[in-house]
């Protein structure tokens, strides 16, 4: 693919991922067609009569019920997606994930502080978001202790944080009523849709759309970096600002959208390398392609989650039962290209 040729896949992906969501909005138990999702719609923009008893009925289980997820789905798979995208440029690593500076570690310590204290969501949520960061802040802070960051030091950081959040988190399970509260932790861990309402989209759509924006236009300078420091230094990049600005960038969201849905793992992981494997390494493109794919992908799964049997499967189970036979998939397709 030559370099800015995504208008089409991501024309095709968009159309792709729109019809996903129409066919999640009509997924559940108690079954809609598209033309039921259709004629609310209409009716909706004033375009056709509805009974007010069907009306009400349809509003109820396509808005208040089924939006919130899909779209929810939707944008926790393209934040996670393109953050892994974004962290494996800066790294030069494809097996680097959102969770490598301590994410993941850090918000399922605020969150299981949240639930021991209160379980209310707002407190959940807030406590893994600012968690999610300060673990971040710390792998950092342990990188420069010695003198300036390397990526070395910065993995290095990040794995010393994750540890030390996971296991507070350990110490939090064991203190936890193993009644109440521990199962509580124990789900929030393992991801879910679940309880998703459109308070929690409306607060973190406009600055997860805004990160994901701004690391789509950090495409052609993470290009330069892939060259080396000293290679984008002489095309005019300034390296630290922004590897340190890429980075808080996909911190942001990737702790944002674990925050509200709680510990999803391998599609910042798997989907970078699969659409480095369809797309080529061009992170201009890759960028807002792997996005559209993230998203694709945990809509498909949530269908799957809510699908497959009558109880609700946790969606965290879902994608790494996905996510690895995909990844061995990319594994093997990756080993015949470099043989």
């Amino acid at each position: 693919m030559k370099p800015g040729g995504a208008a089409a896949p991501i024309f095709s992906l968009g159309v792709v991922l729109i019809a996903a969501m129409a066919f999640s909005l009509a997924l559940g138990r108690y079954p809609l067609t598209l033309s039921d999702i259709g004629e609310f719609v209409q009716a909706s923009l004033g375009l056709r009569e509805l009974a007010p008893e069907r009306y009400a009925l349809l509003h109820n289980i396509i808005v208040d019920i089924r939006l919130p997820r899909v779209l929810a789905a939707a944008l926790i798979g393209a934040a996670l997606a393109i953050s892994g995208t974004a962290f494996q440029a800066i790294f030069r690593n494809p097996l680097v994930s959102p969770g490598i500076l301590g994410v993941l570690g850090g918000a399922g310590f605020g969150a299981a502080i949240g639930l021991l204290i209160s379980g209310h969501w707002i407190v959940v949520q807030l406590l893994a978001f600012a968690m999610a960061l300060l673990a971040v802040a710390l792998g950092i802070l342990i990188a420069n202790l010695f003198g300036p960051g390397t990526m070395v030091t910065l993995i290095l950081g990040g794995i010393i944080s994750g540890a030390l959040f996971t296991a507070l988190l350990s110490i939090v399970k064991y203190t936890a009523d193993p009644y109440n509260q521990l199962p509580a932790i124990v789900y929030w861990l393992m991801g879910s849709l679940q309880s998703i309402e459109m308070k929690h989209i409306s607060v973190v759509t406009v600055p997860i759309l805004a990160g994901i924006v701004g690391l789509t236009l950090c495409g052609r300078v993470l290009d330069a970096l892939s060259m080396g420091d000293d290679e984008a230094r002489t095309l005019g990049v300034p390296v630290k600002a922004v590897r340190y600005g890429v980075i808080i960038a996909a911190t942001l969201i990737s702790a944002l959208s674990v925050s509200i849905a709680g510990i999803i793992g391998w599609i910042g992981l798997m989907i970078p390398n699969f659409s480095r494997l369809l797309f080529g390494p061009s992170n201009a493109r890759l960028l807002p392609l792997s996005a559209l794919l993230g998203a694709l992908f945990l809509l498909c799964a949530d269908c799957l989650a809510r699908g497959v049997t009558t109880a609700e499967i946790p969606i965290g189970i879902v994608t790494e039962l996905l996510g690895i036979p995909a990844f061995i998939l990319v594994l093997g397709r990756t080993r015949r290209a470099w043989l």
